[in-house]
């Protein structure tokens, strides 16, 4: 890092430091993902316990509910902001509480002995809990980050202050907003046209002569309306408020007929005008949100630490690590970032340079192929407070040859690098990769020496297959694949069958792996049964082993890749005391791929290599959805 960029006096952030501002992460309670279920199930609870309302004259249904409207958009944008705003959640949290609080006002209070309702309350507690305590952990950090900086300040480099935030994200809000603002016209016009119609027509009585289901899935009433009128038919939402012998009033205008209870239907305009509500406010939000940080940032002198960076390969995210971490082994936050372009448009363009262009062909050729060495890690400057939810801008230089630095702002809210919830996998900016072609070993994976040393030479051929665990994971998506079928086709042909094109293929690539995947090793390399075929993969073609996300993936030549998922469930069998299967699967392979030693002597059986699963269970499907079909 040349000198002139470290503005004087700059820290470096050390690793005892940076290890105590990662003990001061949210705790595994307030991550927003218990908040969410915790709040979408009282949501759901308390809706449907609540008494169904009948459709009269008096209070007809589908009539527009501006304020049940509002209040909704409020608890979805809510969901959102959970993850990305707390502080806005908060404000959609007291929002949604005050309107229970004027609901029970103005009903009188007799929903407050209702479970339901204290389940609703409940769960709005704990999300606004959560929120406050994932603020209040970004204070600690802040203040933690601000003790390791020191008292050297520096203004951001003159680039950063021509980058701009939150553009994309005001034209997507517009847009949105405006088809919006379409669907709230056309809302209205549905209505003016029944009003404009209905005040010059004469409310009519009708009995109810049958009540049955169209072949588009809509229920139809037939009214006798009298001897003048005679018969009509008209459709409703609602057929069991209305059984046959029932009297009903309605408005007749020729073909044009409407129940009073039931006077116009623009519920289809409402819901493009409120999910392109939400959406477009989420992103309104996000723009003002990276906006205001922005101009926080470049406002004035700002706290500075040495670190170092390093480039995810998988998803372009910034990592960064502690000054003295030149290994890498302990990511402290990331983000995603963008060159900050120089303010100058009157400067002269530099000459185009072949050979640089040459080379980032190549670049760009050996990360299609997959074949390019992981990113280094890079000295940098980091201009801000880190912390979650932070902006941060650092300079860097692209390449050890490079003379001249960087600068990259952040376009993402800074987040800790804390273990994944469910998983409990660490984070890295590698997490997927081998750490060389040569050992096959992926970041956070054993090296294959302690493995090899407790396994002895094999003569017959070593067999993995799938487990205990893995055959559990297949037998429930067995069971929602067989309900998804069931729910999809006991109704004859509709839109429903479109769902099983979509998912039916992915569950049936997945049970059949996860109840019949193997491996085996014999002789002269692997057999490697998946949901289709058995594949045969030579000793010296394999280049590494790995598992991953309940995956094991056979790494070959030229990139090539052989991959098994599901393979059971990792993170429950850790939980449990046990040993994962698929993971002591894949290093016991990769200890056959580096030992040749351990290698079996003898060459598999027919039986021995295994046989896929996935045609008989499409023929299964197919005929449980045959029988669905013909006897529901």
């Amino acid at each position: 890092m040349p000198a002139e960029h470290i503005p004087p006096g700059t820290a470096a952030w050390r690793s005892a430091d940076a290890r105590v501002w990662l003990s001061a992460v949210p705790a595994r309670w307030a991550h927003p993902l218990w908040a969410t279920v915790g709040l979408a199930g009282g949501a759901v609870w308390f809706m449907e316990s609540g008494p169904e309302p009948s459709c009269t004259p008096a209070s007809p249904c589908g009539v527009q509910d501006w304020l049940g409207f509002g209040l909704l958009t409020v608890l979805l944008l809510t969901f959102y902001w959970l993850w990305r705003q707390p502080r806005l959640a908060l404000a959609g949290l007291g929002c949604v509480a005050a309107a229970l609080v004027v609901d029970e006002v103005t009903t009188g209070g007799g929903s407050l002995a209702e479970p339901s309702w204290a389940g609703f309350v409940l769960a709005l507690a704990f999300a606004a809990a959560g929120a406050l305590h994932r603020l209040g952990a970004a204070a600690r950090q802040h203040a933690l980050a601000l003790a390791a900086a020191g008292p050297t300040t520096a203004r951001l480099p003159r680039a950063a202050h021509a980058f701009r935030r939150g553009r994309l994200s005001f034209a997507v809000a517009a847009v949105l907003l405006a088809v919006a603002g379409y669907g709230f016209w056309q809302a209205g016009e549905e209505a003016d046209a029944y009003e404009q119609r209905a005040a010059r027509l004469a409310p009519a009585t009708a009995e109810v002569t049958k009540v049955h289901e169209a072949d588009d899935g809509a229920f139809v009433l037939t009214l006798d309306v009298g001897d003048r009128i005679g018969t009509r038919t008209v459709e409703t939402l609602y057929p069991e408020d209305f059984p046959v012998g029932s009297r009903v009033d309605v408005l007749v205008d020729g073909d044009w007929v409407r129940l009073l209870a039931e006077p116009y239907d623009s519920v289809g305009w409402e819901l493009l005008m409120m999910a392109a509500t939400v959406l477009g406010l989420a992103f309104l939000a996000n723009g003002v949100d990276g906006r205001s940080r922005a101009e926080r940032l470049r406002r004035g002198p700002l706290p500075v630490l040495r670190v170092l960076v390093r480039e995810g390969h998988a998803d372009a995210r910034t990592w960064v690590y502690a000054a003295d971490d030149p290994a890498g082994e302990r990511p402290l936050l990331h983000f995603h970032s963008l060159f900050a372009a120089p303010g100058d448009e009157d400067a002269a363009e530099d000459e185009p340079d072949e050979d640089a262009a040459a080379e980032g062909l190549q670049r760009m050729s050996a990360i299609l192929k997959g074949e390019d060495p992981p990113p280094p890690l890079r000295e940098a400057v980091l201009y801000g407070v880190p912390c979650a939810g932070a902006e941060l801008a650092f300079v860097a230089r692209e390449d050890e040859d490079d003379s001249e630095a960087s600068v990259e702002c952040s376009v993402t809210a800074v987040k800790p690098a804390v273990p994944r919830l469910l998983t409990g996998r660490a984070p890295g900016a590698e997490p997927d990769r081998e750490s060389s072609p040569q050992n096959g070993e992926a970041p956070g994976q054993g090296s294959a020496a302690p493995v090899a040393a407790r396994m002895a030479p094999s003569v017959a051929p070593r067999v993995y297959t799938a487990h205990g665990m893995s055959r559990a994971v297949g037998l429930v998506l067995l069971l929602v694949q067989g309900a998804g079928i069931w729910a999809a086709v006991s109704d004859g042909p509709s839109w429903r069958w479109l769902f099983l094109l979509l998912t039916v293929p992915w569950l049936v690539n997945a049970v059949s792996t996860a109840l019949n995947w193997r491996i085996t090793a014999d002789r002269r390399g692997l057999w490697v049964t998946g949901a289709w075929r058995v594949r045969r993969i030579p000793w010296d073609a394999v280049t590494g082993v790995r598992h991953t996300e309940d995956r094991i993936v056979i790494r070959g030549e030229e990139g090539e890749r052989t991959a098994l998922s599901p393979t059971g469930w990792a993170w429950l069998e850790r939980r449990l005391g046990r040993e994962p299967h698929a993971v002591r699967t894949a290093d016991e392979v990769r200890a056959l791929v580096h030992d040749p030693d351990l290698r079996p002597w003898e060459e598999a059986s027919a039986g021995q290599q295994g046989m896929p699963l996935g045609p008989a269970l499409v023929a299964v499907s197919v005929l449980w959805g045959a029988a669905v079909l013909l006897l529901g």
